[in-house]
C-alpha cells in the first residue's frame, strides 16, 4: 500500500492578480500604443493558466516508452533525443572537459566588472587545451545579464517519489505559468557530452552562488531520475510512488565522468563549500581527479573588495594551482577513458540502492 498523497498547500492565483503580474512586463511607455493587443494576449495567457496548458505542443511517445500512445511534450522529447545521441556517442567522441564559471558577476550587468572566477576559468581553459582536450565553457553569470534567460528552481518532485523526477527534467518549460526559456535544457546536454567537469566558484555567505545552486538542484534528475515519463503518466504521484516501492534502481545518468573543484573566497567558507561540492559530485558517481583538483584558496584575505582583482594579479601561486587543477582533470579524463582510473569500491555490492 502506498503512502497517501497529501495536498492542500498550494494557493490559487486570481484573475486580478494574474493580470497585474502579466502587465509588469510591459510598464515601458513604449508599449502604450499596443495596450489593446496586450489585453488580448493577457486573456489568452489567463485561459492557458486556468486550463493548465503546460505543454500545448505534444508528440506521441513512440515505441521506446512504456506507453507509446502517451502525449509527450515535444520540447521534452526533442531534448531527450539530444541527450540520448550525446550519451550514445560519449565513449567514442573526442575527450571534452566542461569548465563552469559559477560567479554571477560580469561586466554586462550592475557590477560593471568581470569576476575573478571568470579570469580563472580562462586560465583553466588554456591549461586543458594545452593537454589536447576540447573545452566547453559554461558561464552561469549569463542568467544575470542575458535577456529572459533562466535556470528555474527545482520543484522537488523526487521528494514525493524518485520516479516522478524525470531525466531530463520535465517540469519545464511550463507554458501555462510562463516558466519558459529554461537554460537547463542546454546545460544538461553540456554535462552529458563532457568526459570531465571543472567547477570554479566563489563563496557567497558560506555557500555556493545562487546560479550554481539552481543548477545543482536541477541536476537531481541525473541521480536516479526516471527516463520514461509515460510510466508515471506525466506527474501522477500515485503511479510514481508505486514504481519506487516496487523497487527502483536510482540510475546515475552522469556516472563515470571526472571532476575537479576550485573554490575561492576572501574571509571564510571555502573549505565547507569545497567539501559540499565534492560530496555532491561523488554522490552522483563522478570520479575526483585527485587532491590537487579539489582546491580551496583565499584571494585578498580580509582585503578590500575594490582591490580584489589586484590581489589575484599578485597571487601567481593561486593562478598556477588553478592551471594544475585543470591539467589534473584533463589528464584524469585520459586515464578514465583508458580504463586505468577507478575507485576501490567499484564492483563491490551496495548495501543500499538509493
Amino acid at each position: 500500500m502506498t503512502s497517501p498523497v497529501r495536498t492542500g498547500q498550494a494557493q490559487s492565483t486570481g484573475r486580478h492578480e494574474f493580470g497585474e503580474r502579466f502587465r509588469q512586463r510591459f510598464v515601458d511607455p513604449a508599449y502604450d500604443a499596443e495596450r489593446d493587443a496586450l489585453a488580448r494576449l493577457e486573456q489568452i495567457a489567463w485561459e492557458a493558466f486556468e486550463e493548465g496548458r503546460k505543454a500545448p505542443v505534444t508528440v506521441k511517445a513512440g515505441p521506446d516508452f512504456s506507453d507509446p500512445d502517451y502525449d509527450l511534450s515535444r520540447e521534452w522529447r526533442d531534448l531527450q533525443l539530444r541527450l540520448k545521441s550525446a550519451q550514445d556517442g560519449w565513449a567514442t567522441s573526442p575527450s571534452r572537459v566542461l569548465i563552469i564559471n559559477a560567479s554571477p558577476r560580469n561586466d554586462g550587468t550592475c557590477p560593471g566588472e568581470m569576476s575573478k572566477t571568470w579570469r580563472m576559468t580562462q586560465l583553466a581553459r588554456a591549461a586543458c587545451e594545452a593537454e589536447g582536450v576540447a573545452v566547453d565553457l559554461l558561464d552561469l553569470s549569463r542568467v544575470t545579464s542575458d535577456y529572459d534567460r533562466h535556470i528555474h528552481p527545482c520543484k522537488a518532485c523526487v521528494s514525493t517519489a524518485m520516479p516522478l523526477c524525470h531525466w531530463p527534467c520535465s517540469c519545464y518549460p511550463n507554458h501555462a505559468t510562463g516558466q519558459t526559456n529554461d537554460w537547463m535544457a542546454d546545460i544538461y546536454e553540456q554535462w552529458v557530452r563532457a568526459h570531465g567537469v571543472l567547477l570554479l566558484t566563489p563563496v557567497h555567505w558560506y555557500q555556493v552562488t545562487s546560479p550554481l545552486k539552481l543548477m545543482m538542484d536541477r541536476l537531481v534528475c541525473a541521480d536516479g531520475g526516471n527516463p520514461d515519463p509515460t510510466s508515471t503518466q506525466g506527474k501522477k504521484a500515485e503511479l510514481a510512488r508505486a514504481l519506487e516501492l516496487k523497487g527502483w534502481s536510482y540510475p546515475k545518468h552522469l556516472a563515470g565522468r571526472v571532476y575537479g573543484v576550485v573554490v575561492h573566497g576572501d574571509v571564510a567558507g571555502i573549505e565547507g563549500t569545497r567539501r559540499a561540492l565534492s560530496d555532491w559530485l561523488d554522490w552522483m558517481g563522478l570520479l575526483d581527479a585527485g587532491f590537487g583538483a579539489r582546491l580551496d584558496r583565499y584571494i585578498g584575505y580580509y582585503g578590500p573588495y575594490a582591490t580584489s582583482h589586484d590581489a589575484l594579479d599578485k597571487d601567481t601561486d593561486v593562478q598556477e594551482e588553478v592551471k594544475r587543477a585543470a591539467r589534473a582533470v584533463a589528464l584524469s579524463v585520459g586515464q578514465m577513458r583508458a580504463g586505468r582510473m577507478q575507485h576501490g569500491d567499484e564492483g563491490l555490492a551496495k548495501p543500499r540502492t538509493k
